[in-house]
């Protein structure tokens, strides 16, 4: 397994290459310090998988998809600071497949690099502590979403997502917006297909995102 570090912190690039000098099965290929060698180095190695601490200087929350756009195979591990779920959200969106924090156990490291190496998404405890407080199940967070073409959607459509996302029913959004359980029905389907979305959930993440509210006010209403 081919392994890139990418983190702008000589301190962190040190610790984190020791620790992942500690399982067999890895070759670490090289680090990079920005998003400019990130993806040189992609270029020119075919890392499996990037250890990847986005917050550091010269990266963002952007840099994994500006790499997935032209490197679909390459495989993200995020080991960052604390943050909050909104941001660990954006960033699962955004193609991260496993999070960690930096204070993590040596063993939970090696743990997330092998297991999504694998194929698999791995969580630390305190990562989905986080996600849990804000009512949000990773497993409802489709990261398959994800598009670059621009989305038209109508002021009601907005207006929709909204409600849907505080956790209205769609009899509740129907009578505060005088319209028929039937067309609320029809603008649900109509917004979960133009967002890519397969259900509600998929709805609440987008209004995260865009801002439209904040995680705290998730009231899943049980209801795809």
């Amino acid at each position: 397994m081919k392994v890139l570090i990418a983190d702008s912190n000589f301190i962190a690039l040190n610790g984190l290459r020791a620790i992942l000098t500690k399982a067999k099965e890895l070759i670490i290929t090289g680090e990079a310090r920005n998003e400019e060698e990130l993806l040189e180095h992609i270029k020119l190695f075919s890392p499996d998988l990037v250890v990847i601490d986005y917050t550091s200087v010269g990266f963002s929350i952007d840099s994994v998809p500006n790499v997935l756009r032209l490197y679909p195979d390459v495989k993200f591990v995020a080991v960052t600071p604390e943050q909050s779920a909104q941001t660990l959200v954006d960033a699962l969106r955004g193609g991260i497949s496993s999070y960690i924090k930096k204070d993590c156990d040596i063993s939970e490291i090696l743990d997330s690099v092998v297991e999504t190496f694998k194929g698999n998404r791995f969580f630390c405890g305190q990562i989905l502590e986080t996600i849990h407080k804000a009512n949000i199940d990773v497993n409802d967070i489709d990261c398959d979403a994800l598009s670059c073409e621009p989305l038209s959607l109508s002021e009601r459509e907005m207006e929709i997502i909204t409600l849907i996302a505080e956790g209205y029913t769609n009899t509740q959004i129907a009578d505060m917006l005088f319209l028929s359980a039937h067309t609320i029905n029809t603008h649900r389907k109509n917004i979960m297909a133009k967002l890519g979305v397969k259900n509600t959930a998929g709805i609440v993440m987008y209004a995260v995102k865009t801002n439209l509210v904040t995680p705290n006010k998730f009231l899943f209403a049980g209801q795809n």
